[in-house]
């Protein structure tokens, strides 16, 4: 017998997130149900390859790991008991280079890396409640990635443990070194690589 959907007005925790069974991918944030966006367009796809590709062939025989969604990350804020956890996230990409944060589940602890890529469903989280608790898991390194304006927002954690951001956003002509893998170079032009035109009408306007 399936269990009921969750009520969008509660609170849960992962151990009520493990007893779901949804014909539809939800996200718990600070305890609060968010479902999903519908299935990626093939713009966000493509762009979601491209950047899996760059990252996984630099990573070989290294013991950093890239994992893309669907992928449960569990961020902790108490202790790691299930019933303690309210946050379970879905990141686009993350990498990860603590191999003990690694189980069957997916990702228990904060990733060094995570790379989302906006949506019309899911822009404003991204930009707002995942900023958030990224930032206060300790996720060293966020990459907010537009596919419409083909840019791409950097933010990493300062000794402060806040999110410290450039004053414009890279664009698709250029190249970007992530702090968390030195040696890497991540070429926009061939992560961008849209032929077509898509409707951003609804994005948030970075």
């Amino acid at each position: 017998m399936k269990a009921e959907e969750p009520d969008l007005t509660l609170s849960y925790t992962y151990a009520d997130y493990l007893k779901w069974d949804l014909p539809q991918m939800v996200e718990l944030i600070r305890g609060k149900v968010y479902k999903m966006s519908p299935a990626p367009t093939s713009r966000h796809q493509r762009i979601s390859g491209n950047l899996f590709g760059f990252i996984k062939y630099f990573l070989r025989k290294k013991k950093c790991e890239v994992f893309s969604a669907p992928f449960d990350v569990r961020l902790p804020r108490k202790s790691k008991a299930n019933e303690d956890i309210i946050t379970v996230v879905q990141p686009d990409i993350c990498v990860i280079c603590d191999p003990t944060k690694i189980d069957t589940r997916g990702c228990l602890g904060a990733p060094d890396w995570v790379i989302e890529i906006l949506s019309k469903h899911t822009s404003a989280k991204d930009l707002n409640e995942k900023f958030e608790v990224y930032e206060e898991a300790g996720v060293k390194e966020y990459w907010v990635v537009h596919p419409g304006e083909q840019t791409v927002l950097v933010y990493t954690l300062n000794d402060g443990g806040t999110y410290e951001g450039i004053l414009k956003p890279y664009v698709r002509t250029d190249k970007v070194q992530p702090k968390t893998l030195p040696g890497l170079t991540i070429d926009l032009t061939e992560i961008f690589e849209l032929p077509e035109p898509e409707d951003e009408s609804n994005y948030v306007r970075l």
